[in-house]
C-alpha cells in the first residue's frame, strides 16, 4: 500500500486572485511577467484559472520529475490539450498516454530519423530559395507571416513529396493561418462558449473539416495512399495489402513512412488516424518554427556582431555557392543563434499535465485530477541558470557553458512526450535562416520593436523588415532588441 509522505513545504497561492475568475486577469493581461514572477513564491505555486486550482512548477528539477522520472503520475492533459483534442483528434501531441500513444510514436519515429530528413534536404532548400528569391527588395515584408508561409510550404514538400498538386498546396497555405487563430481562440475561451453555434465556432469547424478533406486528397494522390489500401477504421489491413517494400521515388515525402507502416497487432493506421497525425504535424511545424525564425531575424537586425558572425560562417562553409544539406552540421554558430532565440522567446510558454493520482512533488501535495503547469519560458528566463536572461547571447550555447543550464531548456519537452520532430525542426530552422542570410545581404527593421504576445507560442505583435541586395542598409532608428 502506497503511503503518502507528509508534505514538508506549504504550497503558497499566488497573490492577486479575484473572486470567480482567479488569476485569469493576470494571465490575460500580463501572462509572461506573471508566470515568471511565480518563482518568487516557491518551487510549486498554486494559481486559480477561474474557480479551478492549478499547480505551477517553477523548479526545473521538479519539472523533470513531472516529465521524466515520475511521468506516470502526470498524464498529458489539461485545458489546452483538451481544447486541441476536440478539433485535432488523437494525434501524437494530443492522444492520451497509453498503448495508442506508444504505438503511434513507434510507427512515426522513422519519419524523423536523420537519414529520412536528409533525403528531402535539397528539396527543402530549393523550396526556400525559390520563395525567398521572389521577395521584392523595395517592400516592407510582414516577417512573422512570411516565416509561417515559408515553414508551411517547406513542411508540405517534405511531408507529402515534391509532386503535391499546386492547388492543394495553395489551399493548405490559405487555410492554416485561420485555423491556427481559431484554435488559439478555442483554447482561451470557456468550453460552454466554444460549444455554442456561433458564427466563429461554425467557421472554425468548417475550416478544420476542409483541412481533413485536403489531407485526404494528398493521401489519395500519393502512390502508397490509394484508398483501397487504407482501412477506414482501426482494423488491421488484410495480409498482402501493405508491403513494406512499397516503391519509393524521389518525389515521395516523409508521410510515406506512415502510409506504409504496419503494427503487428493493429495493422495500418486508419484514414481518421492518418488525418489526425497529419493535422498534428502541420500545426506543430508551422507556429513554433515560424515564430522562432521571426524572432531570430529581429535579433539579427539589431545586432551587427551576430549578423557578421553568421555571414562569415556561411561564407567560410559555402563560399559563393548556395547552401547544401550536408553544410548544416558545419554551421554551429547559426545553430547557437537559433537556440538562443528559442530560449529567449519560447516558443511555447505554458504546458499542462494532469495528476493521475495524489502525489508528492518536492514536498507539495498535488491532488489527483489537478492540472499541473510548467512553463519553458519561465525556466528559460531563470537568472540562476541563464544570467541576464533578457540579453541575447548565442555564446551561452558553447560547449563550455551549456552544462550550467541543468535541464532548464525545455522548448522540445522531455521524457516520453518529447517532441518527435526535433531533428526535423532543427534542419528546417537552419535551412531557412541560412538561406535568407545568403540571399539577402541587407536586413533592416522597419516597424517599432515588437512586443511579445503569449498565446500558444510567444509571437511578435508586429514585425516588418526590408531585405536588400546590399549590406549597406541604414540602421538609424533601430531600437535595441529585448523589450
Amino acid at each position: 500500500m502506497h503511503v503518502m509522505p507528509t508534505p514538508s513545504t506549504p504550497t503558497r497561492t499566488a497573490p492577486g486572485a479575484l473572486p470567480l475568475i482567479g488569476h485569469g486577469v493576470q494571465l490575460a493581461r500580463r501572462p509572461l511577467p506573471f508566470i515568471t514572477s511565480l518563482r518568487n513564491h516557491g518551487s510549486v505555486v498554486r494559481i486559480r484559472i477561474g474557480p479551478t486550482p492549478a499547480y505551477v512548477v517553477t523548479d526545473p528539477a521538479l519539472t523533470r520529475k513531472v516529465l521524466v522520472s515520475d511521468a506516470a503520475s502526470f498524464a498529458k492533459g489539461g485545458k489546452i490539450i483538451d481544447a486541441l483534442r476536440v478539433f485535432f483528434g488523437d494525434g501524437l501531441a494530443t492522444v492520451a498516454d497509453g498503448d495508442t500513444h506508444l504505438r503511434n510514436r513507434r510507427l512515426m519515429q522513422p519519419m524523423f530519423n536523420k537519414a529520412h530528413i536528409a533525403d528531402r534536404g535539397d528539396l527543402m532548400i530549393d523550396q526556400v530559395r525559390a520563395m525567398v528569391g521572389e521577395w521584392s527588395e523595395a517592400s516592407r515584408r510582414p516577417v512573422y507571416e512570411d516565416m509561417n508561409a515559408l515553414t508551411l510550404a517547406v513542411f508540405l514538400a517534405a511531408l507529402f513529396g515534391a509532386d503535391l498538386p499546386g492547388h492543394l498546396e495553395g489551399e493548405f497555405i490559405a487555410l492554416m493561418p485561420a485555423i491556427m487563430q481559431g484554435t488559439i481562440r478555442q483554447t482561451l475561451l470557456p468550453g460552454w462558449i466554444t460549444a455554442l453555434p456561433l458564427p466563429a465556432n461554425r467557421a472554425h469547424a468548417q475550416r478544420v473539416a476542409r483541412l481533413r478533406a485536403l489531407i485526404d486528397e494528398a493521401i489519395d494522390h500519393h502512390p502508397a495512399g490509394k484508398p483501397a489500401l487504407i482501412p477506414t477504421t482501426g482494423q488491421p489491413a488484410e495480409a498482402g495489402q501493405c508491403p513494406h517494400s512499397a516503391a519509393r521515388s524521389d518525389a515521395a515525402g516523409l508521410f510515406t513512412t506512415l502510409l506504409t507502416a504496419e503494427d503487428p497487432q493493429t495493422g495500418r493506421l486508419s484514414r481518421q488516424q492518418l488525418q489526425d497525425e497529419a493535422i498534428t504535424l502541420l500545426t506543430g511545424a508551422i507556429e513554433t518554427t515560424g515564430t522562432t525564425l521571426a524572432w531570430a531575424l529581429y535579433e539579427i537586425s539589431g545586432n551587427r556582431e551576430v549578423e557578421r558572425q553568421l555571414r562569415e560562417e556561411l561564407k567560410s562553409v559555402c563560399g559563393d555557392r548556395p547552401l547544401r544539406y550536408e553544410d548544416l552540421d558545419a554551421l554551429p554558430y547559426t545553430r547557437r543563434v537559433l537556440q538562443e532565440t528559442i530560449r529567449k522567446y519560447g516558443p511555447a510558454w505554458l504546458v499542462t499535465r494532469t495528476a493521475t493520482r495524489t502525489v508528492d512533488l518536492g514536498g507539495h501535495t498535488i491532488p489527483k485530477g489537478a492540472d499541473v503547469v510548467y512553463s519553458p519560458y519561465l525556466h528559460q528566463h531563470d537568472p540562476e541558470y541563464f544570467p541576464d536572461p533578457e540579453v541575447f547571447d548565442p555564446d551561452r550555447w558553447t560547449s563550455e557553458r551549456t552544462a550550467a543550464t541543468r535541464g532548464s531548456f525545455l522548448a522540445f519537452g522531455d521524457g516520453r512526450r518529447k517532441c518527435i520532430g526535433e531533428n526535423f525542426a532543427w534542419a528546417e530552422l537552419l535551412i531557412i535562416l541560412a538561406t535568407i542570410i545568403q540571399e539577402w545581404p541587407g536586413i533592416r527593421l522597419t516597424s517599432p520593436p515588437p512586443r511579445r504576445q503569449a498565446v500558444v507560442t510567444v509571437k511578435p505583435d508586429r514585425l516588418t523588415m526590408v531585405f536588400s541586395r546590399s549590406d549597406a542598409s541604414p540602421r538609424e532608428g533601430n531600437e535595441e532588441p529585448g523589450n
